[in-house]
């Protein structure tokens, strides 16, 4: 009775980033849900042909759910499917490659269980909504998406200053390297050794995607956009301490 005084229910939407199979019937589902951050619980019987939910509760689905607290992990005891975005990127090898990059940041960037974490949501949300709209190329979406999402997390590059010493680059014309160490551009006095040194161009996507500046963004120059992912992917990695394996199969999409 004491154990039964303990259960919380909760309902919460969020997005199903991975899963993985638990016993002979069972999944453990991680969510990005709105309300309460990451969240990894248990879909009882979802492997068995006859279960209820289990289709509703593959990675990409927007999802409402209602759960009870565990001991150890929570109990997912309802799920209603809100928006499947994985349905338009099934058929599409580069937009699904860059959606599941997404879905393994966004668990990266959110490294405390439940602890809120709404703009890491919505942007999620949002780069899924955009990557099955197909307007924009997907590696654009992907690198747009992930530059946002470090600046949520407060690791956005210095793009306009030097990450060093706080030069503008309205005050100077030597912000050409770019640190991923240092922290984003910086200006000749404060380059580190093997810093990068991309085009102009480069930057101004950069910024524009941070900003949202679609119409600069799709106009932009190929070359441009290849060496935009390599210095975001590489940024990226530095700060989270830890490689995105799904990056590996979107450069070869």
């Amino acid at each position: 009775m004491r154990d039964n005084g303990l259960v919380s229910i909760y309902r919460d939407d969020g997005i199903v980033l991975r899963s993985h199979k638990l016993g002979e019937a069972d999944r453990i589902v991680t969510l990005l849900a709105r309300k309460t951050g990451r969240v990894r619980a248990v879909a009882k019987g979802v492997r068995r042909t006859k279960s209820r939910f289990g289709a509703r509760l593959e990675p990409f689905t927007h999802v409402d759910l209602l759960l009870y607290t565990g001991r150890s992990l929570d109990v997912i005891t309802q799920a209603e499917t809100i928006r499947p975005y994985g349905e338009p990127l099934a058929g599409d090898y580069p937009r699904y490659t860059t959606g599941t990059a997404m879905l393994e940041t966004a668990e990266r960037l959110t490294p405390v269980e439940k602890e809120p974490s709404l703009r890491q949501f919505l942007l999620l949300v949002g780069g899924l909504r955009a990557l099955g709209e197909a307007e924009h190329d997907p590696r654009l979406v992907l690198d747009a998406y992930l530059l946002r999402s470090l600046a949520v997390a407060g690791y956005a590059p210095a793009l306009e200053e030097c990450a060093v010493c706080g030069t503008r680059a309205d005050e100077s014309t030597m912000l050409r390297a770019f640190g991923i160490a240092a922290g984003g551009l910086t200006c000749q006095a404060c380059r580190m050794p093997g810093a990068a040194t991309p085009a102009p161009a480069t930057i101004a996507l950069m910024t524009a995607l941070l900003r949202g500046d679609w119409r600069y963004a799709d106009a932009s120059e190929r070359r441009h956009q290849i060496e935009c992912s390599g210095l975001t992917a590489a940024y990226l990695q530095w700060h989270l301490e830890h490689s995105i394996r799904s990056l590996r199969h979107v450069e070869h999409a």
